[in-house]
């Protein structure tokens, strides 16, 4: 899918100091991204906090996402969990005509065996109506999707197009690359290692990163996809310290002290997340700065 290609970005859901959605800060989030140069967004990821918001409160960024896009860029949404009844019937009832593909990560605390993995995107793949992307993260899930997954379920169903592989696992990413199908899509979900991933033949990724500094890490991308090695290294070592502090006290507390420092958005996190302490926030502003002064 030539919409995948390139950058998206795995939007935050911006709360006021009363913990309530900020409409007005998601607006400017997603003009920021597109402004900067982004391929597409992703709406209701991980880094979105969705696993504290209401079905009220999702259905609220659904709608205003695709209200300040207004069909400029594709949209991914997130639709995944470990009730595969539930996930399959959000996808028989939900309205997805305004995205080009779902975002399903693999069932968490379950721990799955691989066969139950595979039941499980197979039941996903044979209810969603539009292309399905598979989504590792080991991290957050407690298991690994093997690349033989992967690969079975890639070969068995046409809808299931791309995976976001997020395992930290450069080889493993290399193993996808090495046996995918042809037209299936290997994105990067882990920002530092991205343009590697790309420069081995990867697709691009869906970045947390990618929404603090659009333009920089959008341009990063291209440049691998276009084999311009060298500019492009220049922009991962030049980003690569916020790559690691973003992430240094949990996702999202980072990326949203970004935007804090930015004027974009209020550093408020949902319980159990906590914002960033006092020492990473002034590393950060410390960065954010230079990137502005620079740019």
């Amino acid at each position: 899918m030539q919409s995948l290609i390139g950058t998206g970005v795995a939007l935050i859901t911006p709360f006021k100091d009363d913990f309530t959605i900020d409409i007005e800060a998601l607006r400017r989030i997603v003009n920021f991204s597109i402004d900067g140069g982004v391929e597409y967004l992703v709406v209701l990821g991980t880094t979105a906090e969705n696993a504290t918001l209401t079905e009220e409160e999702k259905e609220l960024v659904i709608a205003t996402v695709i209200e300040v896009n207004a069909g400029r860029l594709p949209l991914v949404l997130g639709v995944g969990g470990n009730n595969t009844s539930k996930i399959v019937e959000e996808l028989r009832t939900r309205d997805l005509s305004a995205f080009v593909a779902v975002l399903s990560v693999s069932p968490y605390y379950n721990k799955p065996s691989q066969e139950g993995i595979y039941q499980h995107f197979k039941a996903v793949a044979e209810a969603s109506p539009i292309p399905v992307i598979l989504y590792n993260v080991p991290g957050r899930t407690s298991s690994n999707m093997l690349p033989s997954t992967v690969i079975r379920l890639a070969n068995d169903f046409e809808n299931v197009v791309a995976i976001k592989e997020a395992a930290g696992d450069l080889v493993q990413a290399m193993q996808l690359l090495k046996n995918k199908p042809k037209d299936f899509l290997v994105i990067s979900g882990d920002d530092m290692i991205a343009l590697p991933i790309v420069l081995a033949g990867g697709a691009g990724v869906i970045s947390v990163i990618g929404q603090g500094f659009p333009k920089e890490f959008s341009e990063m991308i291209r440049l691998g996809l276009n084999r311009k090695v060298d500019d492009a290294f220049k922009l991962q070592y030049l980003l690569a310290d916020s790559i690691d502090m973003i992430f240094e006290q949990g996702n999202p507390s980072g990326i949203k002290e970004v935007f804090r420092i930015l004027g974009i958005a209020e550093n408020v996190v949902r319980l159990p997340l906590v914002s960033v302490n006092e020492s990473l926030a002034e590393r950060l502003e410390l960065f954010v700065k230079k990137m502005v002064k620079n740019s």
